[in-house]
């Protein structure tokens, strides 16, 4: 197993406090004190995002165990910055809302730099998975 030293998983650590504080203050007021009901997607997003930010709380106690929670946000980043940004963009029809969102998605670059890929890389796609029976 490939080891991941102490300042790596430092700086896992505040990847995760990085996303409970920037969710809590985004996110968690308006799942605390919204008044009217949402549009199903809005309500979605809230709900889904909530529960990204309450497992990262996991990943301060747990880093290793909880990459799979930065691999999601790597990934649905990504695809949102090249399936919805990247087109916005290329025609040159992004608005502020968009921007911001770009902006805030490039922002998980972060995780690529704190991702300890040799362990992943050990971890994830070269030890045997576990059996079916």
């Amino acid at each position: 197993m490939t080891q991941v030293s102490v300042l790596r998983l430092y700086a896992l650590r505040a990847a995760y406090l990085l996303i409970v504080v920037g969710l809590g203050i985004e996110i968690w007021p308006g799942i605390l004190h919204h008044e009217k009901p949402w549009a199903l997607m809005q309500g979605v997003v809230y709900c889904v995002l909530a529960a990204v930010s309450a497992l990262a709380v996991l990943g301060l106690r747990y880093p290793l165990q909880m990459l799979p929670l930065l691999f999601f946000e790597l990934v649905w980043k990504s695809i949102w910055l090249l399936v919805v940004a990247l087109p916005l963009w290329s025609a040159n029809q992004m608005d502020a809302r968009t921007s911001e969102t770009a902006t805030a998605c490039l922002m998980g670059v972060i995780f690529l730099v704190v991702i300890p890929w040799p362990y992943v890389f050990a971890n994830y796609l070269l030890k045997p998975g576990d059996r079916w029976r």
